[in-house]
């Protein structure tokens, strides 16, 4: 389903699997990602799209998480070279999950990149560190597409500020924002989901969530917390070599938060309080009636040693007891037998 479409269904959540760069800058397993995307059943898998000379100088340092998880890179620059397609490689993906029926997504890091993008993409993701790069900001916003935007790392002014430069450009634009925390991975402690309804009460804006956790218990208490998109990083193998393989999702883990999600939004229900079909049946067996404590002659008048409380409950309810007692049996009773109305008054 379009994110747009999933939008006007209150209770149901926009899955993006995040590929990133755990292609390792190899189109055959960019490919096998997809696979992998379609199979977890996601609405959207994600690429990155970049160009390191544009994007690092030559001697930005590598985050401690990447130095921890890469082997051999001398530098951010280094790394990033080796981990980009080319631009005319998201050509082939896109066409690919066209192929698969699973929407093409890539975050674009360069102008270059949001160039090659454009005829590809219908919504432009950016990541959470662009949020102050208004230049870009306003170059995509050019574009007319709507806007996914993570927020790692960022107040809640500096979302306002990033809102206003897109709108400045384009006033109508649809935009989506990702509560996101910028650590790789990010703690329990960290995740602070609650800033989700922080930032959907502060702009009005759909808002959803960028998992960079372990696992997928976070992505799960934020679709229950009303998140509308979910975001995770997925991996073919978390033993393989590169920056965000370990705290990705395997595939087996990405078709569960698939699943896992789909069941919390099928539990979602009407929101009025009233029992299901299921427990309408069960209340016959595990409710009570009013029965007869003894054997009783018609004339009987009923005391409440006369009564019992006992399943099943097809009988008179439970909450009827102190309106029989000191009523006059006009027919005999006996004991165990449910009490009825015709028990104390003609049907006539």
């Amino acid at each position: 389903m379009d994110l747009l479409e999933s939008i006007k269904h209150p209770g149901r959540t926009f899955i993006i699997g995040e590929a990133g760069v755990n292609h390792n800058g190899k189109l055959d397993l960019a490919m096998k990602l997809v696979d992998k995307a379609k199979a977890a059943g996601v609405d959207a898998i994600k690429f990155q799209t970049f160009i390191a000379d544009q994007l690092v100088t030559k001697k930005a340092p590598m985050a401690d998480y990447q130095k921890r998880n890469t082997k051999g890179d001398k530098g951010q620059y280094e790394m990033i070279q080796r981990l980009q397609l080319d631009l005319k490689d998201f050509v082939g993906l896109k066409k690919y999950c066209d192929e698969k029926g699973i929407m093409f997504l890539s975050t674009p890091f360069d102008m270059p990149s949001v160039d090659a993008l454009t005829p590809l993409v219908k919504y432009f993701k950016i990541p959470s560190g662009e949020m102050t790069n208004h230049p870009f900001l306003k170059y995509v916003a050019a574009k007319k597409k709507p806007m996914i935007i993570s927020t790692g790392m960022a107040t809640l002014g500096e979302i306002e500020e990033a809102l206003v430069s897109i709108r400045s450009v384009d006033p109508g634009c649809k935009i989506f924002l990702l509560h996101c925390v910028s650590s790789y991975p990010s703690s329990y402690e960290d995740a602070n989901l609650n800033a989700i309804a922080t930032i959907r009460n502060a702009f009005k804006l759909p808002v959803g969530y960028s998992d960079h956790t372990e696992g997928i218990e976070v992505s799960l208490a934020a679709v229950a917390m009303g998140a509308v998109i979910i975001e995770k990083h997925f991996t073919l193998d978390k033993m393989m070599m590169g920056p965000d393989h370990k705290f990705s999702a395997d595939p087996e883990e990405l078709r569960r938060l698939v699943r896992s999600i789909r069941n919390i939004e099928s539990a979602y229900g009407s929101g009025i309080k009233a029992p299901s079909k299921a427990e309408a049946k069960l209340a016959k067996v595990a409710r009570r009636s009013l029965v007869a404590n003894r054997d009783m002659a018609a004339g009987h008048i009923i005391r409440k040693e006369d009564i019992a409380i006992k399943r099943p409950g097809d009988g008179m309810s439970p909450k009827s007891f102190d309106h029989i007692l000191g009523k006059r049996l006009i027919r005999p009773i006996s004991k165990d037998e449910k009490f009825t109305w015709s028990h104390f008054m003609s049907e006539d």
